[in-house]
């Protein structure tokens, strides 16, 4: 039996995970965007404010994320994430004006904690064992209600890191979700906790190298097609309508669904998914760094939560940034800028700017929000699902975006006949 075609419906990360995973495997894939330019929240673009190339969102990668790092080693990129060789965080304290360096130590057992110099200041060894009940948090469990969220070490520390990988505030967010952060990185120590960034740009780093590779492998991704409906009949997709084209589906033909929540709900109204979203704010200044500005930098006390050093430009994420996406967007650089001169020592002068607001970002990643994603797997038989917004085990980041596109992918892989290579007959 002849393998079929799987049409991959989003070129975002998770699609392009897909389709790679069963590009590599040998099936036929033809990916269709609705976009101009593949990447979803994960691209870049020319930006004539600031006369460069900007990434649509900052994006980081721990090392304990072992889906990317295997998804861009397949498609050749594995050099388009930099980091310091050992894992460092560096902080400023807007309010205090205190700096100091977290640099965990290689190995589980975290030594570091043990040494005053090496602690956030003002911390003390026992503060950091009272985020282990995170690792064995119930479904419904919040954070808010699993450890304290008060203190020097929360406001230095837990809430910066958990505000970044859950984009809400700590408090009202699942507690296993935050947990299954903290086990793949911080749990593991340094060896799974270096910071990586894509300098060259999210799409040099994963969509140009994706796309390359799907192609190289015969398959296609094609752009400006929105799909409209899916026929269905019994427990199969029969066809796809992209309004000028209607494409019939083959009997060993199958669809990885993977675009945004809302549209897989318009799509198919029958599934659960995710009904409430949080925003992010990400502003880029065209300003060479000054030498010596570490590659990223968390802030507290300060609207900048982070602040990413690239060649060309500084840019700052503002994470659960609901409250900002209807803030006066020259008002909002100023104040950001403000900051990111205290932090850097550069002139008040605000540089040409450009604020990005996603009010979409994320799921919200509450206990009830995500007991509302659904599973890869669908109630038809060539139809699987794939999204950051699905159930993963993981908030929406990047590796939850990988990690569910080669779910996908492994469900076709692993259907009977589906990669079934010509035989006698």
């Amino acid at each position: 039996m002849q393998p079929g075609t799987v049409h991959v419906i989003g070129a975002g990360i998770a699609g392009l995970a897909a389709a790679v995973r069963l590009a590599e495997r040998g099936r036929h894939v033809v990916v269709h965007e609705q976009a101009r330019q593949a990447g979803g929240r994960c691209r870049s673009y020319f930006d004539a404010a600031v006369g460069l190339m900007i990434d649509n969102g900052n994006h980081l990668v721990l090392s304990g994320n072992h889906a990317v790092l295997a998804f861009l080693q397949t498609i050749g990129s594995e050099h388009g994430l930099e980091g310091p060789r050992q894992a460092e965080f560096f902080f400023i304290d807007l309010k205090s004006k205190e700096r100091w360096t977290l640099r965990p130590n290689e190995g589980a057992f975290p030594w570091w904690i043990l040494s005053r110099a090496h602690r956030v200041p003002g911390s003390k060894a026992r503060d950091y064992l009272r985020l282990l009940p995170l690792l064995w948090a119930g479904p419904d469990a919040r954070i808010g209600d699993t450890i304290s969220c008060r203190g020097v070490l929360y406001e230095r520390l837990w809430r910066p890191f958990l505000l970044a990988a859950l984009n809400i505030e700590p408090g009202e967010a699942s507690a296993r979700l935050a947990g299954a952060v903290v086990r793949e990185t911080l749990a593991k120590g340094g060896d799974a906790c270096r910071p990586l960034i894509a300098t060259e740009g999210l799409s040099s780093a994963f969509i140009e190298p994706a796309r390359s590779f799907i192609e190289e492998h015969g398959g296609g991704v094609l752009l400006d097609r929105r799909l409209r409906a899916l026929t269905r009949e019994a427990d199969r997709v029969t066809s796809l309508d992209f309004g000028e084209e209607q494409i019939a589906l083959g009997p060993n033909d199958f669809v990885v669904l993977a675009v945004p929540a809302r549209v897989a709900e318009m799509l198919l109204p029958e599934i659960s998914a995710p009904s409430q979203f949080n925003a992010i704010v990400n502003a880029h200044f065209r300003v060479a760094p000054p030498p010596g500005t570490p590659l990223l930098q968390g802030v507290v006390n300060g609207l900048v939560e982070w602040l990413f050093a690239f060649p060309d430009r500084l840019s700052v994420t503002i994470s659960g940034a609901d409250r900002l996406i209807d803030a006066p967007r020259d008002a909002l650089a100023r104040d950001v800028w403000v900051e990111v001169a205290e932090i850097t020592g550069l002139p008040a002068h605000i540089p040409p700017w450009q604020i990005v607001k996603e009010r979409r970002a994320t799921f919200s990643a509450t206990p009830e929000q995500d007991s509302k994603r659904p599973a890869a797997a669908t109630d038809w038989a060539n139809l699987v699902l794939a999204g950051d917004w699905t159930q993963t085990g993981l908030p929406a980041t990047l590796e939850g975006a990988v990690r569910s596109g080669n779910e996908a992918a492994a469900l076709i892989i692993a259907t009977k006949g589906a990669a079934a290579a010509p035989g006698p007959k």
